[in-house]
């Protein structure tokens, strides 16, 4: 339903900083919850955040404090940004998108990968 591509991922040291952006190509955009999730190697995928409007916007415990989540309904575009980096952050994120009051994301994007160097 939703075509999605993220980018922003690279290599950061501890502490650092990194923005990931998410652009989707739809129409209605405004309707859609986008949701970031991550996925390390040998573990499940969470999800760190999500963001439906302004009002309505969730962070895992795990990040939250260091992490931001915003969207801009213009450009069709939900970014994640992400401070203080930790080892643990290191993984692959995904974007994907869900109608509000959906069960389950049903679009996703390929994945961008994130690496934190101590």
């Amino acid at each position: 339903q939703v075509q999605l591509r993220e980018s922003g991922g690279g290599l950061v040291q501890a502490g650092g900083s990194l923005r990931l952006s998410c652009a989707a190509s739809v129409r209605n955009f405004p309707l859609y919850v986008v949701g970031w999730f991550r996925q390390a190697p040998g573990k499940q995928r969470e999800l760190v955040g999500s963001i439906y409007n302004r009002s309505a916007k969730y962070l895992s415990d795990a990040v939250k404090g260091r992490f931001t989540i915003s969207r801009d309904d213009v450009q069709k575009t939900v970014s994640l940004q992400m401070s203080d980096m930790k080892p643990e952050d290191t993984a692959i994120y995904y974007c994907a998108a869900k109608v509000r009051g959906g069960t389950e994301y049903g679009s996703w994007g390929q994945g961008t990968q994130v690496t934190v160097s101590a």
